[in-house]
This record gives C-alpha cells, structure tokens and sequence, in this order.
C-alpha cells in the first residue's frame, strides 16, 4: 500500500512540474505528458477505488421510476446468531455433514448445517417437529448474542425499498406485533394482513475461516430453517392480490413459493395453482418481480416453470444455487453440473439464463411477460433483459453490487479498504455457442454483450473482507436492481 501511495505523490509531483514547465514546452509534448502521467495516476489507484468510482458514474436514476410499490407475501421475524454457538447452546456435538431436504430432528439439523458450512453455501429447510422447533427458538432467541430483525424475503425488500422517501411501500404477509414494530414508518400494512402472533425463522451464520469440528467454511453464509405455517400455506396471497385495487401499484414484487414446500405434495400443487390464479388477477399493465429462494423438491420447481409462474412475471430474481438447480429441475443447458466449484464460471452461468429468457421468455410467438433475470453470486452480477422492455440496466446492475459491498459490511457508501475484488478478470461468455472473451476493466466495470435479441449486463461485487450480516443481501441487491430499472411502456 505505502508503495502505491509513494508512486501517487511523485506522479503529483511530476505533474506540478509540467504546470510550471508548460510555457517552455510544445502544446502537443504537453498535452501528451499530461494524458500519459494522469493515465499512470489512474491506474495507480487500486482497483477496487477504480471500480467504485466508476460506479458513481454510471449508477444514475431512471427517466421514469417507480412511485408505488407492492410488495408480498412472505413476511417474519428472523433471529440472528452464530451457528456454531446455537449448536453447543443445544449441545450438539460436531458432526459429519448431510443434506437433508426437510429437517426432522436435531441430529438432521446438525448434519445439514455441517454439509452448508463446509460449503459456504447459503440455504433454508423447514423444520417439521413443530414442538422440536419451538425448544430450539426459545434457545435460540434468548441467547446472549441473538439479534431480532425484519425477516422474510418480502419483507426484506419492502423495507430496502422503504429507506427511498420517494417511495410508497405495501406489504403483505403474515405480519405479527412485533414485525410490525420493526418496519420502516414508509411501509403500509394492510390490517387484514395483522395476526396475533410472529412467525420466527433461524439465520444461523458462520464467517469465512471459521470451524465446527472438521467443518472449515470457505466463505461466509448462512443456513435459515423455520417452522413457519403461515408463510408455508401462502396464506396472505388472496389478501395481497385484493389489496392492490385501492394501493395502485407501479410495481409488484412477489415472494414467498419457496416457503410452500413444507406442505405435503398435494396441498403444495393446490395451493400452486390457486396462486396462478392469483396473479393473473393483477393486472397485466403493473410488472412483476418474483424472487426466488433455496428450494430441494425439484418437481416443485419444474411446476413453478411450467405452470404458468413465470409467464405471469416480468422479471426473476435468484442467485447460483437457485439458478443451478433450476436447469436440473427442467434440463436445461449444464444440468450435469452437480454444484459449482468456487466462482461461478460466467459463460455457464449465462447460459442457463438465456435459456430460460429462450425457453420461458417473452417471444413474438409465445404467451409470455418474462423479459428480465437479474443474477447474483457473492463475486458478481448479470443482468439480463429481452430487447425493447427494460432500460437503465447498467445502472441497475451496477447498483445492486454496490448495494451488496455495502449491507454486508455495514457502511452506507463503499469503503475500499474493506472489500476486495473476487471476480475473475477475464471470463468468456458462453460455453454452448462461440464464445466472446472478455477481459475485466476496473475503469469500465459494467461490462454489456448481445446473444440474439437479448442483452446482458455485468459488473462485479466487491466483497466484503469481514461481513456484519450476510442475511437479505440478495433481497437488498434486487430491491436496488429494481429501484434503478426502467420498465417500457409496452
């Protein structure tokens, strides 16, 4: 660091002497002087500072934004503590880890989160021993260290989007006394939407490095579970949907499917359908975001493609884990891939998201309104949009990275000295077709290509060294994609 800083003030020191010299010097040799040593100032700076920088370049607000927005249908409180410590507050002796796609037991609690620690990977099961749950809640809520926040992805975003005075927020979901206490003075809650009691999920994280036994975690995350009914039976959607009459919504954001796992596969496909019909109450000139969430049942996530979710929506929010296991629910382009090693490699990743806008998407001849995917993984972001449908775009996806820099360090603007540069600095862009290769500059770090009538957009996170709080970083990250996008007047 002292070298660079060295290197900065000589540079200035160089340039001080091309003002006093300048007379006696060719306009042309000064010119050209002066271009080469501010272009060595520049690139003197750390890549990090270079790409924040150019950040607040390019992060400017839409022609048209949004004035009301209606967000549901998953709402709760969220405990938040250490994994570990829960773990040895329970008594549980390290273990070797297994995934388990539905928790019974705490034996099944100690094997999934060992099996997500040492993957530093991030995911949520239920919980199905209601009475099982409410011991560890109550062990876990009164321990020393546990922080109460606004839980739930709905909610999460609701309450990002509600920080904008600009903005009129409502939320819908199961919201009990004290989640509403929690929530931002902006969001309005429907009372038909009040209930007596909260519904309590568990956030437990761990932090890159640290260890449970032979579990070491190669990146900070955190594992949620819950025994959540409301939430579970998507009991606020109808609530939701006839809420929107008198709020007149500019914008809908959807959460909350994922929670319906829980229910037993009959209940689940009822339920599936008769939120169908929900949505395509709402009326189709006021877009609509769905966020996804960790999911196990790849059948469910296949009826969620299939029937008829994602043509009702205009836009999907998800990240790696979601996005992979969503071509291997359908098979799609990778889905051999049985999990991603390190990074997520782009060109990959960028084929699995132009198969869904290919396959799912909005087409002259296909019946549908899916026209964006905004992509996040801890070391970068794609946006990706059909022609013609959404603009501002880069400084969509260039908000929701630095919206990630900044939550999980807990700052209010991008400090350099606490985050790092993780992605890669040069990648290709498919792996299913002639690829372009691309070579990452710090300068310019929105990065913008074409496949067919499709665009996407890149840039790169710049991670947090030391996260405070690694819970709703996607729901803020979309939240802020969102707030900056510009949907087309069809």
């Amino acid at each position: 660091m002292w070298q660079r800083s060295v290197c900065v003030g000589l540079l200035a020191l160089a340039l001080g002497y091309l003002c006093v010299l300048g007379p006696e010097l060719p306009p042309a040799a000064l010119r050209q002087l002066s271009a080469s040593l501010l272009g060595t100032l520049r690139r003197a700076r750390s890549l990090e500072a270079r790409t924040v920088a150019a950040w607040q370049a390019a992060i400017v607000r839409p022609a048209r934004g949004w004035a009301r927005v209606a967000v549901g249908v998953n709402a709760c409180v969220d405990v938040v503590l250490s994994g570990v410590k829960l773990l040895e507050a329970l008594g549980l002796e390290p273990s070797d880890g297994k995934n388990h796609a539905v928790l019974n037991s705490r034996q099944d609690l100690r094997e999934a989160f060992a099996h997500f620690m040492e993957r530093g990977a991030a995911a949520e099961r239920f919980f199905s021993d209601a009475e099982a749950f409410q011991d560890i809640a109550r062990t876990a809520s009164e321990h020393p260290t546990a922080q109460l926040y606004v839980g739930g992805n709905a909610a999460l975003i609701g309450q990002k989007l509600a920080t904008n005075p600009d903005l009129k927020i409502l939320l819908c979901g199961p919201i009990g006394p004290k989640l509403h206490e929690l929530l931002d003075d902006n969001v309005v809650v429907p009372p038909e939407s009040m209930q007596e009691r909260d519904e309590f999920h568990l956030i437990l994280e761990y932090q890159a490095g640290e260890q449970w036994g032979r579990v070491k975690a190669p990146a900070a995350n955190r594992f949620i579970f819950s025994h959540d009914l409301s939430n579970g039976a998507l009991n606020m959607l109808e609530v939701f949907v006839s809420s929107l009459d008198e709020f007149q919504p500019d914008l809908v954001v959807l959460s909350g499917l994922h929670m319906m796992e829980g229910q037993s596969k009959e209940m689940r496909q009822r339920r599936l359908m008769e939120a169908v019909a929900s949505i395509s109450d709402i009326p189709t000139d006021i877009p609509i975001h769905l966020e996804l969430a960790s999911m196990t049942d790849q059948d469910f996530m296949s009826n969620i493609m299939h029937q008829q979710v994602f043509p009702l929506v205009n836009s999907i929010g998800l990240n790696e884990q979601e996005l992979l296991f969503l071509t291997q629910s359908a098979s799609g382009p990778h889905a051999s891939l049985a999990s991603w090693s390190g990074i997520p490699d782009v060109g990959v990743v960028s084929d699995i998201l132009f198969w869904i806008l290919k396959e799912h998407g909005k087409t002259a001849e296909r019946a549908s309104d899916l026209t964006r995917i905004h992509f996040h993984t801890l070391a970068y972001h794609i946006l990706v949009t059909v022609d013609g449908h959404w603009g501002n775009q880069a400084a969509a996806v260039a908000a929701g990275a630095r919206a990630a820099g900044t939550q999980a360090c807990a700052t209010d603007t991008i400090d350099t000295s606490k985050v790092f540069l993780k992605a890669p600095l040069e990648f290709v862009t498919s792996h299913t077709e002639a690829p372009s290769k691309i070579s990452l500059n710090p300068d310019e770090p929105v990065v913008h290509w074409h496949r067919e009538d499709i665009s996407f957009h890149f840039t790169p996170v710049l991670v947090c060294k030391d996260p405070v709080r690694t819970v709703g970083l996607g729901d803020a990250i979309s939240a802020e994609g969102l707030l900056y996008s510009e949907v087309y007047p069809q």
